[in-house]
C-alpha cells in the first residue's frame, strides 16, 4: 500500500499532505512515513468517518486534532484556529484530512497563501487537482471573504482564536 491510494492525495510539499478519509491501515501508512500530526477536518457524521480516529491515530504516536468544518458552512475562525494549529506545528509533517479532500485542500491552499505568503498561482496546483471552490457558491465565499478580510487587515496574520 502506498500513501498515494488514499483518496483523492495530494503531497503539498515535503512537509504538509492532504487526502479525503484514510482508512485504518492507511493511517498506518501515514504514521510509517514521518507524520506527527493529523489533523481531521471533516464532521464526525460524514461519509466513512471512523468513530475512534483520534484514539487510532493516537496509538500509533501521531497527535491528532479534530476541528470539524461544516460543508455548507465554513466559519473564518475554524480557519483562524486552523492556522493558528498550522504555525505552532510547524517543525513536523503535517496529515490533514476531511471525507474527500475538499475542506482539508481549501485549508491549506488558504494556509499557503495568507500565513506563508506563497503565491496563489503555485499554491493552487494541489487544490485544484480536487476542485474548484471558486465556482462553489459556499465556498467560493468563504474564499473570497477570507482573502478580503486578510487584505484589509493590517496584522501579518489572521487573528487567533482565543
Amino acid at each position: 500500500m502506498q500513501l498515494t491510494d488514499i483518496i483523492n492525495f495530494q503531497k503539498v510539499n515535503a512537509r504538509i499532505a492532504t487526502s479525503g478519509q484514510p482508512s485504518p491501515s492507511q493511517f498506518e501508512q501515514i504514521a510509517q512515513n514521518g507524520y506527527g500530526l493529523v489533523i481531521n477536518l471533516a464532521m464526525p457524521d460524514s461519509d466513512n468517518a471512523l468513530p475512534n480516529e483520534g484514539a487510532l491515530v493516537s496509538s500509533l504516536g501521531l497527535k491528532y486534532i479534530h476541528i470539524p468544518i461544516k460543508w455548507d458552512n465554513p466559519q473564518v475562525s475554524d480557519l483562524e484556529y486552523f492556522c493558528k494549529v498550522m504555525n505552532a506545528s510547524a517543525e513536523q509533517k503535517i496529515w490533514v484530512h476531511c471525507a474527500l479532500n475538499m475542506r482539508a485542500s481549501c485549508f491549506v491552499f488558504l494556509y499557503q497563501t495568507l500565513e506563508l505568503g506563497i503565491e496563489s498561482k503555485y499554491a493552487k496546483a494541489p487544490l485544484e487537482t480536487i476542485w474548484q471552490p471558486q465556482n462553489d457558491k459556499v465556498w467560493g465565499s468563504f474564499m473570497s471573504a477570507v482573502t478580503l478580510s486578510k487584505l484589509s487587515s493590517s496584522s501579518a496574520n489572521l487573528s487567533p482564536v482565543t
